[in-house]
């Protein structure tokens, strides 16, 4: 594996290295839910990645609507081999639904605000066409 190490932005090698593991991992690949400790499984594997780079893919990967989804209604984490673990409590699942609406509601404020600007821009130019064509009827 190919691991980037830390730079000026860590976050862009923290993608690179989300990719590498969905390559390498299946359970990265099908955002399965993550057994507890698997920063320690992955470290133990490759050494050679940066700590603080894996801490930010792991927090991308696991702040995923793709992977929000899959805890929400998951019974069970599972580890880097696919491997059944322990159970995943309500109080996991719970807040993986509760982020994930959160998240779906903020799409849609933002969704609605953007329409709203586009009918304000759309008015205004309206308006302005309207007094275009008037003050070229008056030439």
């Amino acid at each position: 594996m190919n691991t980037p190490t830390p730079a000026a932005n860590p976050a862009n090698h923290a993608r690179q290295l989300l990719k590498e593991l969905q390559e390498k991992f299946p359970v990265f690949r099908d955002c399965l839910p993550l057994a507890i400790g698997v920063d320690r499984q992955l470290l133990a594997r490759l050494p050679t990645v940066d700590r603080k780079v894996l801490r930010i893919a792991l927090g991308l990967h696991t702040h995923s609507t793709r992977y929000l989804k899959a805890m929400g209604k998951a019974t069970r984490r599972v580890d880097l081999d696919g491997q059944p673990g322990e159970e995943i409590p309500e109080t996991h699942r719970s807040h993986a639904a509760e982020l994930l609406a959160e998240r779906l509601r903020k799409q849609a404020e933002q969704r609605r605000m953007q329409r709203e600007e586009e009918a304000r821009a759309r008015q205004h130019a309206e308006k302005l066409d309207r007094l275009v064509e008037k003050f070229a009827r008056n030439r």
